[in-house]
């Protein structure tokens, strides 16, 4: 069972705490506003429930600006490295801007092993890849 912890009409971003796992499901175009509000929602979530997995579903999310790609290595990147996630999926995007931008935001990591970063088309086998034992516990 998930519990919402934030939802709009771009995203939602919800807890399950029986696999210490976030996730955040996009929904089309954000404004710079609006990607920097569902960030910081995600961030906050990892912080006050310190999760050992996530899931990013970008199926349905559209391109990220630049300057939100500029924004998120500078201010979401070193929060997420700084965390207890020690799985993290993402659903790769139908839209291909999308997908070339978050390619763009993974390069500009400086340890990505260090995120235990996974790329999937279905969301059925990023669980399935999350919901093995982890290993490092907390």
């Amino acid at each position: 069972m998930h519990n919402i912890y934030f939802q709009n009409h771009v995203v939602t971003i919800a807890y399950e705490p029986e696999w210490e796992l976030g996730t955040a499901q996009w929904q089309g175009f954000l404004s710079s506003a609006e990607f920097r509000k569902a960030v910081t929602q995600c961030l906050q979530l990892i912080e006050e429930y310190k999760p050992l997995r996530w899931l990013g579903d970008n199926r349905k999310m559209k391109v990220i600006r630049q300057a939100d790609q500029d924004w998120f290595a500078v201010n979401a990147l070193p929060r997420l490295q700084a965390s207890t996630i020690r799985r993290h999926a993402t659903v790769v995007s139908e839209d291909i801007f999308n997908k070339m931008a978050v390619e763009q935001i993974i390069r500009r990591v400086e340890n990505p092993e260090a995120l235990f970063l996974k790329e999937f088309n279905s969301k059925q086998l990023a669980l399935a890849w999350l919901k093995q034992p982890t290993l490092v516990s907390y």
